[in-house]
């Protein structure tokens, strides 16, 4: 079960203006589920996006990627489940345009206009005919205070939709921000498998709505991982309306533009976190402090290191304190002129390691009192500079095997 994660409650969603969506069951996997979301957006909406960085990427995502650089502006995100259409070839880009264009058709709109987006199985080709059919239904059912379904119509193995909305107040205007995401296994950035959706009716320019979603996707997203593999399908997308009775922000040295990334990267930080609670088999989340770093990237490195650790992972599944596999992990993790002996480990709150070895103050009950724990801070003191990390990840149970071993059938 997921863990200290709830479904969330559909009243407390709130509509962003200029945004609609509507949700329908195309039979892609299996029948009696909804798989296809349909995010109307108004004219002059904005969107910009990070995508996968893997090489073998979906075709949806070559496909959304050529239509956001065109200069038409984008009328509609379309999603399905069930079906990655990813490792394809060229039958996955025919099958994506023409997903598009079934989508345009419906809206009297161009199919460059359209984004695509799919998740689920690889390898598969696209079902274009069954997505299509249940398109007229999608469209019918658009409206602005879907969010909920549209949660739940993009899921896979999640076993809980991730969608929340938050209020913020620039200049004494009120802006409204709701997402959703999907993602459970196959977790890593850079993204992972997860599909993000961010929408904001305030007004920003294109070069800054895309410096926003790099930079609130560093903060999130990009921090997170649950069993190191780097999928071939992940997006997080932001939209902003410009419905909102706000000038259009144009500085990144605004504090305006400062107010709406914080509000962004607070929505896109629970929903990364939530992945990571409904991580595949997941019974602990555990939080990763690296501190005391030259860089970010050495305190990533060693994050990293920790975080994908089968043997860290499955001892805490068990909650046993074998946690000399946390130094193992700092110690290959590659940081070359480590210095062992200044490095400090603790858990939640208890010194375990300290002087190159196991602290003199630390009793395995201490250890044990923290792993039984469902919510875990490990903490890990470099005494190299200035510079910390965060990272989210969780532990490895035996139903993360027997959901990946079965995912197919």
């Amino acid at each position: 079960m997921p863990v200290n994660l709830t479904s969330p409650v559909a009243a407390q969603l709130l509509p962003v203006a200029g945004v609609s969506l509507g949700v329908a069951e195309a039979g892609i996997k299996r029948a009696d589920r909804k798989d296809v979301l349909v995010m109307q957006l108004s004219a002059g909406a904005r969107v910009a996006g990070v995508f996968t960085t893997n090489r073998f990427c979906a075709a949806p995502v070559t496909v959304a990627k050529a239509h956001l650089a065109q200069a038409d502006g984008i009328r509609a995100l379309l999603v399905n489940t069930g079906n990655a259409n990813a490792g394809t070839g060229e039958q996955g880009m025919a099958d994506a345009r023409a997903s598009c264009a079934a989508l345009a058709g419906l809206l009297g709109c161009k199919a460059t206009q359209i984004l695509p987006f799919s998740t689920g199985v690889i390898m598969e080709i696209l079902p274009v005919a069954k997505i299509a059919a249940a398109l007229p239904a999608a469209v019918a059912n658009v409206k602005a205070d879907n969010w909920y379904d549209a949660a739940q119509a993009i899921m896979t193995t999640d076993i809980v939709a991730k969608a929340i909305s938050r209020q913020v107040i620039i200049d004494g205007v009120t802006i409204t921000l709701t997402g959703i995401a999907k993602g459970s296994g196959m977790i890593h950035p850079n993204m992972a498998t997860m599909l993000g959706y961010i929408a904001t009716d305030a007004a920003i320019s294109q070069p800054l709505l895309q410096q926003m979603v790099s930079a609130a996707c560093d903060r999130s997203f990009n921090c997170i991982t649950v069993d190191g593999d780097t999928s071939t399908n992940d997006a997080l997308m932001l939209i902003a309306t410009g419905k909102a009775a706000l000038p259009e922000i144009a500085s990144a040295d605004s504090a305006a533009y400062a107010k709406l990334l914080a509000a962004v990267s607070e929505v896109a930080t629970y929903l990364a976190q939530a992945i990571v609670r409904d991580g595949e088999g997941a019974t602990k989340f555990i939080t990763i402090q690296i501190e005391g770093g030259k860089d970010e990237a050495e305190c990533k490195k060693i994050g990293y290191a920790i975080a994908h650790s089968p043997l860290v992972k499955t001892a805490f599944f068990a909650s046993d304190p074998n946690l000399g596999r946390i130094l193992a992990a700092i110690g290959y993790a590659g940081v070359t002129d480590l210095e062992v002996e200044k490095l400090r480990l603790y858990l939640d709150d208890v010194l375990v390691a300290e002087n190159g070895g196991r602290a003199a103050s630390y009793r395995e009950a201490d250890g044990q009192r923290v792993m039984q724990q469902s919510d875990i801070t490990i903490r890990v003191v470099l005494a190299r500079g200035t510079t910390h990390a965060t990272l989210w990840t969780c532990d490895f149970s035996y139903d993360y095997v027997k959901i990946n071993a079965s995912y197919r059938s």
